[in-house]
């Protein structure tokens, strides 16, 4: 079996080590990769894209997915979607600002994706977003950016009310149209402190963090995978 795991900088394996973002060896997919070993055939391949957002991620199915003829393809992604350009709130703190991907162009852009690898007899696997630390995370931001984006942290509740919002509509979307998910934002919830699975920018995993998500996709993959076949032969 051959598994495509098809995301951003969570799925390439990004952490936030002594003030520098950094690759870790410990990223999920290889975790993944090596608990896997113990399936006879199985291969995962990490297609994580640093800073991919569901409109980048659609773009590169054919190349990254299509390409690999892989059985099954786990897609992370909506963190960089439901995030802003910091750059422009910082300059207007006064102003209405977007989300670098609105909601429902994110949610459009992930039901095309399910179609298209539906269409190629490839099982799509859709993971709920990882935690963030807001507090950390508005942190890194203000020291970038400085502290003029607080005002409209204030009025509008920033990354932290939009990753939220946007991990409950996919929630939703799961259910509505029977996609194979695995819940991941509730294992690292559930697996202790989160500083110590979220790394110092607030938003990308630590390798302990990827250890539990992992494990978590391990243990819920292969039942996965068997319902979605039961479901299509009903």
């Amino acid at each position: 079996m051959k598994i495509v795991c098809f995301g951003d900088s969570i799925t390439r394996g990004v952490s936030y080590i002594k003030g520098r973002l950094r690759i870790v060896k410990e990223n999920y997919p290889s975790i993944l990769n090596s608990l896997c070993s113990t399936k006879q055939n199985t291969v995962v391949l990490n297609k994580g894209v640093f800073n991919d957002n569901s409109d980048l991620l659609l773009k590169r199915l054919e190349k990254d997915v299509f390409k690999e003829q892989p059985d099954a393809v786990i897609i992370c992604i909506g963190g960089n979607d439901c995030n802003f350009k910091w750059d422009e709130v910082a300059a207007r703190p006064y102003e209405e600002h977007k989300p670098i991907v609105p909601l429902e162009r994110y949610l459009n852009n992930i039901r095309e994706m399910v179609k298209e690898i539906n269409e190629k007899g490839i099982v799509p696997i859709l993971l709920t977003l990882p935690p963030l630390d807001p507090k950390r995370y508005y942190h890194t931001i203000s020291q970038r950016h400085g502290s003029e984006i607080a005002h409209w942290i204030s009025k509008t509740g920033g990354i932290e009310h939009w990753h939220g919002l946007y991990n409950r509509r996919i929630k939703d979307l799961i259910k509505n149209i029977n996609i194979p998910s695995i819940d991941v934002r509730t294992a690292l919830k559930k697996a202790g402190d989160l500083k110590e699975l979220i790394s110092d920018d607030g938003i990308h995993l630590t390798s302990t963090g990827y250890s539990v998500m992992g494990k978590k996709i391990f243990e819920d993959f292969f039942s996965v995978i068997f319902e979605d076949k039961i479901l299509k032969q009903q």
